[in-house]
C-alpha cells in the first residue's frame, strides 16, 4: 500500500486520509459538546439552558480562542495538531535545492497574522455560517414530510417579498449545499491524484499548505522553549497570580488530550446505555424477566371486522394509514378517522370498548 502511505516523492506531504481524519475529528467536537451541555442543562437549566439554546454562537466563540491559540503556538489548528500536521506559509518563490537539502525550519514558512486570521475565517466562520444556514432551512420546514404532521392541510402561502425570499431559500439551499459538497469532493480527488497541492480550495487564498510535522519542527520547538525558567514565586499572592497567568495556556495545550478522551468516554457511555448494547443484554434485571406484550383483543361481532385487513391499512377508510393513531384497544387508524369516530360514538370501532379523545395516541414511525 505504498501508494496510500507516501504521496509522490515528498515524505512530508500528508495523505488524503490523514486530512479527512482530522476533519472528522473537528466535526465531531460540536455535537459531542452539545450533548454534554444538554445533559447537564437538565440538572442546571438556570445556568446552561441559554448556552444550549445559543450553542452555535457559544461553540464558535470557544473554538475561536482554541484555534487562535494553536495557530499561534503550534502553527496548526487543533485537529491538525492532534494528527501531527502543521500549516506552512507558501513562499512566493520556491527555495533552491541546496537550501532545501540543508533541512531545518525556515523563518518565512511560519504563519504570520494575515495567514492566522484568514485561517480562522474558514476554521470558525465557515462552519458557523453553514450551521446557521442548516438551522434556518429546517426552521422553514425543509426536509420534513407533511404526512407526519398533525394536520396535513397546508397553510396559506405568504405572498409578501419576505415570503417569496423564504420560499426561494428553501428551494435553493439543498442545491447550493450539494454543489458545495461536490466542489469539496472534486478537490479531494484532485489532491489524491496530485493534480493540486491543496485539498481545500480556499487554502491557496489563505496562502498555506498542510505538511507533516518533521523532526526539524520538533527540534525547533524544543530549542524555542525557555531553558532557564524564572525562579518560583514566593508568597501566596505571587503563586496565585502565577497560576492564573499560566492556567489558560495549560488548559488549551491539554485540550488535544482531554477532548478526544472526553469524546471517547461520551460515546462509550452512549453505547453502554443504549438498548442494543450487548452489555445490557447480559445484565439480569432485578425486577425479573421482561413483561410480554398484551394479546390483541378480538373484534366485536357488531363492530368492524379487522381480521381480513392488510397491514398498514386503516379499518375505517380502508386506505393506507395517514398519521397513524392507536386507541386503547390496540388497533391503529388514521388520525382523522379515529378522531371523528371517537368524538361521535365514544368507543373503538372494532372492539366497541369505551374510548375518549385524550386516549388517542399517535404512532411516530
Amino acid at each position: 500500500m505504498e501508494f496510500f502511505n507516501d504521496v509522490g516523492d515528498d515524505p512530508l506531504k500528508p495523505t488524503l486520509f490523514e486530512l479527512v481524519a482530522q476533519e472528522q475529528l473537528r466535526d465531531l467536537l460540536q455535537p459531542a459538546l452539545k450533548y454534554v451541555l444538554s445533559v447537564f442543562a437538565q440538572s442546571y437549566p438556570r445556568y446552561l439552558l441559554r448556552i444550549v439554546n445559543r450553542h452555535e454562537e457559544f461553540y464558535a466563540l470557544l473554538m475561536f480562542f482554541v484555534e487562535r491559540h494553536y495557530l499561534r503556538t503550534q502553527g496548526a489548528s487543533f485537529a491538525e495538531n492532534f494528527y501531527g500536521l502543521k500549516r506552512r506559509r507558501v513562499p512566493l518563490f520556491k527555495t533552491d535545492r541546496a537550501r532545501s537539502a540543508s533541512g531545518g525550519v525556515f523563518p518565512e514558512e511560519k504563519l504570520r497574522d494575515r495567514e492566522i486570521w484568514r485561517s480562522l475565517i474558514f476554521l470558525v466562520g465557515l462552519p458557523y455560517v453553514r450551521a446557521k444556514a442548516q438551522d434556518y432551512f429546517e426552521e422553514l420546514g425543509g426536509g420534513v414530510q407533511t404526512e407526519i404532521l398533525e394536520d396535513s392541510r397546508q397553510a396559506p402561502e405568504d405572498e409578501s417579498w419576505k415570503g417569496r425570499v423564504k420560499k426561494a431559500y428553501k428551494a435553493a439551499y439543498p442545491w447550493l449545499n450539494t454543489s458545495f459538497e461536490i466542489w469539496l469532493l472534486v478537490y479531494n480527488v484532485a489532491y489524491l491524484f496530485e493534480r493540486t497541492a491543496y485539498y481545500r480550495p480556499w487554502l491557496s487564498w489563505v496562502g498555506v499548505d498542510l505538511r507533516r510535522v518533521s523532526a526539524d519542527d520538533l527540534r525547533a520547538a524544543q530549542a524555542g522553549a525557555p531553558r532557564s525558567p524564572r525562579p518560583p514565586p514566593k508568597g501566596f499572592t505571587a503563586v496565585l497570580k502565577h497560576l492564573l497567568r499560566r492556567c489558560p495556556r495549560l488548559f488549551l495545550d491539554s485540550l488535544k488530550v482531554l477532548l478526544p478522551t472526553a469524546i471517547f468516554f461520551i460515546k462509550f457511555l452512549e453505547w453502554w446505555y443504549s438498548p442494543l448494547s450487548p452489555a445490557r443484554s447480559l445484565a439480569v434485571s432485578p425486577a425479573g424477566p421482561a413483561v410480554p406484550p398484551p394479546r390483541l383483543l378480538l373484534s366485536h361481532s357488531q363492530g368492524i371486522q379487522a381480521d381480513d385487513i392488510e397491514y398498514g391499512v386503516c379499518p375505517l377508510c380502508r386506505d393506507a394509514l395517514s398519521n397513524a393513531t392507536a386507541l386503547p384497544s390496540g388497533y391503529v387508524f388514521c388520525y382523522r378517522c379515529a378522531h371523528d369516530y371517537v368524538e361521535k360514538h365514544g368507543r373503538c370501532p372494532v372492539t366497541l370498548l369505551p374510548a375518549r379523545m385524550w386516549q388517542l395516541r399517535k404512532i411516530l414511525v
